[in-house]
């Protein structure tokens, strides 16, 4: 039987094997600790690995010990004063000298494991996607999908077909031996009628000869070859889907301070992220606006420091207009990301729910509205409360006050639909 053996350097101090086991074992906790480090990071670092930490306490196993008590007879090696059978009196304990004074507080140990850029992103956005996706017109849009594709002669062990192998086994072993079997036949037979005939003793031999290499020929057929061995096989499929288009809109007027608008970018970030990992061919259109709204590029949206007045309306047209240029509805999947503290002056509240709910919801499969406020505590903003009154199942609302709540928000908006 052939065996494939992966002799490929891991790296120093390394081993993929245990890796792997590793990380399919302390999924939850490395999750766990994988989301946590959203809150520290800057935008330009949010997609790198990094180094985690467990508590030990999460990923401690349990082990066999000794117990205390019970008769126990031992020597240890290089002992020089006792031998076995010898009894002395069990130690009282004494006051240990510490080389310190003792400290304060409470503490947990901690392990650190280091992940890669894939391994990052995997466990970030493993269990999240597009809402509502439909295929209303086949484009470019595909995931990948293993399924079955028969057999192959060659494979990693752990995918052999057994049942399949004994198969082509039997097939083999038969179509080999046929003719083997034929001439065992005869020669079995023509031996019966020379001994029922009295032949001589000399012809006799020779028909013993010729049926004992009968019968080694057959022997030499074996039970299991290399041509017998079938392994499962897997191929990578491309499934198409639909062709979608997500529209980033990030309000960066004068009330939206840096930190209200490090809030929306780690948002957006964390979009792009999903939407680039998960998906081979996602359109993205960043619109920015202050008293006017304008397309920018990927490299503007994030790091331009622009500020003005504050027309949310404006965004929403510009939305529209686009979408009657290059996206029609129906034959693009309409996904729309806003983000704004809300601060919207006079009517253009008003207006803006108005048009959102008349032009835009209609056409959108998917609409998610994240309000930063200035803190926990402050109120609703005119245009949440405006946004409140046309809520529908595919338009949803949320805020966010700081760092640590980005993700489990993100998570929430775009968590997997269950059948």
């Amino acid at each position: 039987m052939n065996s494939l053996i992966d002799r490929r350097l891991n790296g120093r101090n390394k081993s993929a094997v245990n890796r792997e086991r590793f990380l399919r074992r302390y999924k939850d906790q490395i999750r766990k600790a994988v989301h946590g480090m959203i809150r520290d990071r800057s935008i330009q670092d949010m997609d790198q690995g990094g180094e985690i930490n467990l508590p030990a306490r999460d990923i401690s196993e349990p082990t066999f010990r000794h117990g205390a008590g019970g008769d126990r007879e031992l020597v240890h090696p290089g002992n020089r004063e006792f031998a076995k059978g010898d009894t002395f009196d069990r130690p009282q304990g004494g006051q240990g000298e510490g080389g310190s004074e003792p400290g304060e507080g409470e503490s947990v140990d901690q392990f650190t494991f280091s992940l890669s850029r894939a391994e990052f992103l995997n466990l970030f956005f493993e269990d999240l996607e597009l809402p509502h996706l439909a295929r209303n017109q086949l484009g470019e849009v595909s995931q990948k999908k293993w399924q079955r594709a028969g057999y192959t002669t060659t494979g990693s062990p752990s995918m052999l077909s057994i049942s399949r192998t004994l198969k082509s086994s039997l097939a083999r072993r038969v179509a080999l031996s046929v003719k083997a079997r034929a001439d065992l036949e005869d020669a079995e037979e023509a031996l019966a009628k020379a001994k029922s005939a009295n032949a001589p003793a000399a012809d006799i031999r020779a028909l013993e000869q010729t049926v004992e290499e009968c019968r080694e020929r057959l022997a030499r057929v074996p039970f299991l070859d290399d041509l017998d061995l079938r392994y499962r096989n897997r191929v990578s499929v491309a499934i198409p889907m639909a062709r979608a288009v997500m529209f980033c809109l990030m309000d960066v007027s004068g009330s939206m301070d840096e930190g209200k608008k490090d809030l929306a970018k780690r948002f957006f970030t964390l979009l792009y992220l999903f939407l680039s990992r998960k998906y081979e061919h996602v359109d993205l259109v960043f619109i920015r606006h202050t008293d006017n709204a304008e397309e920018v590029d990927e490299q503007t949206f994030f790091y331009d420091p622009k500020s003005g007045g504050t027309i949310v309306l404006s965004a929403l047209e510009l939305m529209r207009e686009i979408l009657e240029k290059r996206y029609p509805p129906s034959a693009w999947n309409v996904y729309a990301a806003q983000a704004s503290d809300g601060d919207s002056f006079g009517a253009d509240a008003g207006k803006s729910a108005r048009f959102l709910a008349e032009h835009l919801l209609p056409s959108t499969r998917y609409f998610a509205y994240i309000e930063i406020p200035d803190s926990q505590e402050a109120r609703k903003s005119s245009l949440w409360a405006e946004y409140e009154q046309k809520l529908e199942p595919h338009f949803v609302m949320r805020r966010i006050c700081d760092r640590g709540e980005i993700f489990p928000v993100f998570h929430d908006l775009f968590k997997k639909e269950t059948a």
